[in-house]
């Protein structure tokens, strides 16, 4: 049985999965809850801090991604980086929380995808749940098949969230008559501490919708030219994105005033029917249902990589290190993955959601992999480094210090990611010896 991956994506099918996971059902879902969160027109500035935070991580993935282009991603990173127990310690960490947290974001882009249906098709809770338990069912079958195939079914999905943020936008801007600023106006500003308080909450929501920008990294070992298109593909997805996301923001405020746009439940569907009737509205809604879906395709794709990674190096539990026989793809690991995600859609609720996939990742993931940058450049220097980051070390110092901030902005859920942490870390001591045998 083959126990290799095949370096069959390139550059434009590596940013396509890039960008379908970062949008999803998102932003569509998100945006009313951050201008809520804020209570103001200012709520635009939440984003461009998402924008910000993720462009400035997104140097530090691009660096150890291009240096280390390996499936399974923030694992290798943290293994490199602590080259003792404590690698192995957070290396395994990063697997537990992703076995975890990875099914969650698999349950908010199912759950996000069965409330907008709810616009086309009146749902009660319960339909609500088996729609989305057969999203996850239907994803893991789409799956189920070699990645050169998966690629292109990549790229396909991609134009799905071009043709309806595009729409959106033109219509917006070419038809809106509300005036909007983003600036201070009167006596407000932007050096407020309580401003900031709220942009902190908000920029929970952001910073989630931008999510996914590395998930070319959980896919190092089928990219092509990795050294090159992983860094490439991490930037011109956030770029690309960003700019998409607040031009959609501003084009919907244009038509429906922010006072009601976060009181509603399906903004983007609200926001067509004003401009073109029902009928236009529920197209959108279904341009807005397939996001969602590609953003679930590509959620599960990238994860499916990383428990896969660590067991065939012998750090994770080997039953997830199986590909499958004929197709080359780690089935096991995917199978596990789409049944913990379609239990995780039937149990929560979609704002929980969000806020719990931030707290689990910040500590062990993204704050461990920046002081893993630091570690690396100390011991290994840069002289082969294919890609480096700018104006270090100020990435990583600006990194740490925004996520810390936006870990102590989910509140009582950064005590929940503390714990599952704690969890991982007692099953580790106890299973240390029995893994990978």
């Amino acid at each position: 049985m083959s126990t290799t991956l095949q370096r069959k994506i390139g550059l434009v099918q590596a940013s396509a999965i890039n960008m379908i996971d970062m949008v999803g059902i998102g932003p569509f879902v998100v945006m009313p809850l951050v201008i809520k969160t804020t209570g103001s027109h200012l709520f635009l500035w939440a984003w461009i801090l998402g924008a910000v935070i993720s462009l400035i991580d997104g140097m530090i993935w691009s660096e150890l991604g291009a240096a280390y282009p390996l499936a399974g991603g923030s694992y290798n990173f943290l293994k490199e980086a602590y080259p003792s127990k404590w690698g192995k310690l957070l290396s395994f960490l990063f697997v537990w929380q992703t076995c975890i947290q990875a099914p969650l974001v698999v349950a908010s882009a199912s759950i996000g995808f069965s409330q907008y249906l709810s616009y086309l098709v009146p749902l009660g809770d319960i339909e609500r749940k088996i729609v989305s338990g057969t999203l996850v069912i239907l994803t893991t079958f789409l799956l189920y098949r070699k990645i050169e195939t998966i690629g292109k079914i990549s790229v396909f999905l991609c134009s799905g969230v071009f043709i309806t943020i595009g729409w959106i936008i033109f219509g917006g801007f070419t038809k809106g008559t509300v005036a909007y600023t983003f600036l201070p106006e009167g006596n407000e500003t932007l050096f407020s501490f309580a401003l900031w308080a709220l942009l902190g909450q908000a920029s929970v929501k952001t910073v989630y919708s931008y999510l996914g920008y590395y998930n070319v990294c959980h896919l190092g070992g089928e990219i092509k030219e990795p050294g090159k298109n992983i860094p490439r593909s991490i930037f011109i997805s956030i770029i690309g994105i960003a700019i998409l996301y607040l031009f959609m923001n501003v084009s919907i405020v244009k038509v429906v005033p922010w006072q009601e746009a976060m009181e509603s439940k399906f903004l983007v569907s609200t926001f067509i029917e004003k401009l073109y009737g029902y009928t236009a509205a529920k197209v959108a809604t279904a341009f807005v249902l397939w996001i969602a879906f590609a953003s679930l395709f590509a959620v599960m794709l990238g994860y499916s990589r990383v428990p896969y990674a660590a067991a065939v190096d012998g750090s994770f539990f080997k039953i997830f290190a199986k590909l499958h026989p004929t197709k080359s793809f780690p089935y096991v690991s995917l199978l596990f993955l789409g049944g913990v995600g379609l239990i995780f859609s039937l149990l929560f609720k979609l704002s929980d959601v969000i806020s719990a996939i931030l707290a689990m990742r910040i500590l062990v993931q993204f704050i461990a992999q920046a002081i893993g940058v630091v570690l690396l450049r100390k011991r290994k220097g840069t002289d082969q480094l294919p890609y480096k980051m700018r104006l270090y070390p100020l990435p990583v110092i600006v990194s740490i210090a925004a996520w810390l901030f936006i870990l102590f902005s989910t509140g009582y859920f950064a005590l929940g990611g503390i714990s599952i942490a704690a969890v991982g870390a007692l099953v580790f001591v106890l299973t240390r010896k029995s893994i990978g045998k």
